[in-house]
């Protein structure tokens, strides 16, 4: 390569370098150039965060078209509305209702109190408690807890939570609190509704109660609540309260009872409950409650209307009298009062015939648990001293001959021997007048 050549290269180059310094951007280009592909890339993001909001909202438009289209459809204006508190009560009671659901939300004893001595007995409040009916047509389960009731035809003591399809068409549940008593009839009826719900003559019926724990003893409390139930046409039984337990039941139930040791919640059915599933969990000491219960059962329903469905609920004490009681006059007993355990026949048959009777005649004076407690144990020691004293001086005089028994064994060893050493001791025995 001639010198020529090489002076030519080095002066291009020198030139393409000159012209780069010379053409390129100043600093201002540069930031607005930056500025500009940033605002791109915010542009793009923009749009796939609105594509994906749109997306979400057809998938959510299209789930509430299809849910429109099959069982809420019949409810529809029912899905929304305002979760309001309705409560009903007599002298001993006060029943709350939600219009989420139609179901009891609170039960309040006037006659008890808790714990602090100042408030009323609560058996549950809000999501203690729960309950769901469920009722089909073609699309499937109608779930009365997704849906607000109207509350209508309310008085102080009875109230009817109304499920509207239209105005001619609803399901009402009719709760009405008995003066001066712990039982609340409860009636479903539907009225125009049948050709817009299965012919299928049940409704299935979710039911749950986290049992608190209102004494202050947790561990003898946990011990005497339990889940009971009735056979239809036979004893009362129940689930375990010393652990976890659950069970198919075979046959027919007349009443299911969430039960404390000195309150129960029964649910009760007049044209019985079938295909009935229970369970009872025990809760931990210091979470404020005993049991965690539920029960799951169908029971009688007519779409047509023409005839209800006719159940009770029972919130209050495990008082023997008050629930025998609520048995006059039925022809089919319920026989509540066997949620009070009162021992084994004989022992029963005192304690129902004699010891209650006693026991309320102390209370009438106006005394105090401790005291009547107190008054009601010495005389019942008093009863019993007579056989007490016997059996007592009979020991004694056991421990003071002994040793002459002693002697009367060493005197007749022999196994030939055994009437003579028989016949003496019991000459011992009259001599010291020892039965």
């Amino acid at each position: 390569m001639d010198k020529n050549t090489i002076t030519g290269l080095v002066l291009i180059g020198i030139l393409l370098v000159g012209f780069s310094f010379l053409s390129r951007p100043s600093e201002e280009q540069i930031a607005a150039q930056k500025k500009y592909y940033d605002s791109i890339a915010v542009v793009q993001q923009q749009e796939e965060a609105l594509k994906a909001k749109t997306e979400a909202a057809l998938a959510n438009s299209q789930k509430e078209v299809a849910s429109a289209a099959d069982s809420s459809a019949l409810f529809f204006n029912a899905l929304h509305g305002t979760d309001s508190k309705i409560s009903i009560q007599n002298n001993v009671a006060e029943i709350t209702f939600t219009t989420k659901g139609g179901r009891v939300y609170s039960a309040m004893l006037k006659d008890y109190m808790a714990q602090d001595k100042k408030t009323p007995v609560m058996l549950f409040d809000g999501d203690d408690a729960s309950m769901n009916f469920n009722f089909y047509n073609k699309a499937g389960a109608i779930q009365t807890k997704d849906y607000f009731f109207e509350a209508v035809n309310k008085t102080d003591s009875s109230v009817t939570m109304r499920l509207a399809a239209d105005s001619a068409s609803y399901i009402d549940f009719i709760y009405t609190l008995k003066p001066d008593s712990y039982l609340m009839n409860f009636e479903i009826k539907a009225t125009g509704m049948e050709n817009k719900l299965a012919s299928t003559k049940y409704v299935d019926i979710d039911w749950s109660q986290r049992a608190r724990q209102l004494e202050k003893g947790f561990t003898y409390e946990n011990r005497l609540s339990e889940l009971t139930y009735k056979v239809t046409g036979d004893n009362v039984d129940n689930l375990s309260a010393a652990k976890d337990d659950s069970q198919n039941l075979p046959g027919r139930i007349d009443w299911v009872a969430f039960k404390n040791q000195f309150f129960s919640s029964v649910f009760i059915a007049e044209q019985d409950f079938d295909k009935v599933s229970v369970k009872s969990k025990m809760e931990q000491q210091g979470s404020g409650y005993i049991k965690d219960y539920s029960a799951e059962m169908n029971t009688f329903f007519d779409p047509s209307g023409k005839e209800p469905t006719e159940m009770y609920f029972y919130f209050g004490p495990n008082h023997f009298k008050t629930l025998k009681a609520l048995d006059k006059g039925r022809d089919e007993k319920w026989e509540l009062h066997r949620l009070v355990y009162l021992g084994w026949p004989l022992i029963r048959w005192i304690n129902q015939f004699i010891t209650i009777n006693v026991f309320d005649w102390l209370s009438g004076w106006g005394l105090s648990m401790g005291i009547v407690l107190l008054i009601l144990t010495i005389m019942v020691k008093v009863l019993v001293y007579p056989a007490t004293w016997k059996t007592y001086m009979s020991s004694a005089k056991m421990r003071v001959l002994k040793p002459k028994i002693d002697e009367i064994n060493k005197k007749y060893p022999k196994q030939e021997d055994a009437m003579k050493k028989q016949q003496e001791v019991m000459s011992l025995y009259s001599q010291y007048g020892v039965s």
